[in-house]
């Protein structure tokens, strides 16, 4: 549905809606029949300056507080505080999002992100959705510290509180302010047990390094929870390196694998594995062609200055075929045997997880891995949904979705 910009304000309402928007997908969540088994999405998103009036109603600061309501007030809607175009993203294409979302109608008492998500989970055939926040993911570069510790702890709590306990379906990684060490361990406390709590995430647009003294106390809290902690990626045109791009695809193409590639060899270079071998960590949002690249490559580096990582048993890629890893944007190359061979090296079987990224718009539809040929009708099944619910430690003896899937 691509309208010209001056047919918007006359469009009829009933045109912005998620379940016509999905149309496409129902069918094929009817045709592949993913009634008969469970599918979950390790990475979906809400618009949470949709509902920053409520968020902010959990600030500690007062000052904060005032800033930021007087900054919506002044009709920036909160991003005037979210720290500029960190997350900047292209906003064309036929599935509604951003400002366009509000003419979607969401009748009733139930919380419109509760709605919306039914909507198009409904649509996919979906069980279970972790739910990320969307302007927050580029808080890790924002200039004051205080900021991403208030809007992170008002975001966690107001999410478990309010959104959550509406849907069963819905889960979390709660948001970690990593820029404060002591704030992110006080955070781990706070969340890990709470109803829809799945993990903990870590935004890796920042420059903190993961190996410092200062965060081993939150990773051995996290390992004892038993919950992963994932790496959720992001872009960041401003990054002096990625400012050298004149292209959105550019800054696309390479922005989203650069921080998880950066946090990543730090992490496995500097033995953290060793240290927290009960500790699972995903990687989110960063595709899957970069991980051959970087075990290769770390792998060779190591081999000739064992020296430099004296903590590592084994090579790199082998804890790399240990983590998790979710699918979402998956690179479709032309030759499905670059794909196949991407898969074996990552134990994709029992290591990656299905996710759509919807309402983004380069979104997978869990066909993207139920149509691929050289999966068994096992591996399909484990990486939809199967390898994710082990992940979580969540028992699921039937489907969630109600009622089950059929023609509309």
């Amino acid at each position: 549905m691509d309208l010209p910009l001056s047919d918007y304000r006359t469009q009829s309402v009933a045109e912005f809606d998620t379940t016509k928007l999905l149309a496409n997908a129902r069918r094929q969540a009817i045709q592949r029949g993913y009634d008969n088994f469970p599918i979950v999405d390790v990475d979906a998103h809400h618009y949470e300056l949709e509902s920053m009036a409520e968020i902010l109603e959990y600030f500690d600061d007062p000052v904060l507080y005032q800033i930021c309501k007087s900054t919506m007030l002044s009709g920036q809607k909160g991003a005037g505080f979210l720290g500029g175009s960190v997350g900047y993203q292209e906003v064309a294409g036929r599935v509604t999002r951003y400002p366009l979302r509000k003419m979607e109608k969401t009748p009733g008492p139930e919380h419109r992100d509760v709605q919306l998500s039914r909507r198009w989970m409904n649509a996919m055939g979906v069980d279970l959705a972790v739910i990320f926040p969307t302007p927050m993911l580029g808080l890790g570069v924002h200039p004051q510290v205080e900021v991403e510790v208030q809007l992170a702890r008002a975001y966690n709590r107001w999410l478990v509180e309010r959104v959550l306990p509406q849907e069963d379906r819905m889960r979390t990684l709660i948001y970690l302010p990593f820029n404060d060490p002591e704030a992110t361990y006080q955070t781990v406390k706070e969340f890990a047990g709470k109803k829809g709590v799945v993990g903990f995430t870590v935004t890796a647009v920042r420059n903190n390094g993961v190996y410092h003294n200062d965060y081993m106390k939150t990773y051995a809290l996290i390992e004892e929870t038993g919950l992963p902690l994932s790496f959720h990626a992001g872009i960041n045109w401003s990054e002096e390196s990625m400012a050298l791009l004149n292209r959105f695809i550019s800054v696309h193409a390479l922005g989203f694998v650069l921080h998880n590639l950066v946090h990543m060899t730090n992490w496995v270079i500097n033995g953290i594995p060793e240290k927290f071998p009960k500790l699972k960590t995903i990687w989110i949002e960063s595709g899957l062609a970069w991980l051959p690249f970087l075990m290769q490559r770390l792998d060779h580096e190591y081999m000739m200055r064992m020296s430099e990582a004296p903590s590592l048993k084994r090579l790199p890629s082998e804890y790399m075929q240990e983590m998790f890893y979710t699918s979402q944007p998956m690179e479709r190359p032309k030759d499905k045997s670059i794909l196949e061979m991407t898969f074996k090296m990552i134990k994709a079987e029992t290591q990656l997880l299905w996710s759509s990224d919807y309402p983004h718009w380069d979104f997978d539809l869990p066909s993207v891995i139920y149509d691929l040929p050289f999966l068994s009708e096992t591996a399909k099944r484990n990486i939809l949904g199967g390898n994710a619910l082990k992940l979580f430690g969540i028992e699921q003896q039937k489907k969630l979705v109600e009622p089950p899937l059929a023609a509309e």
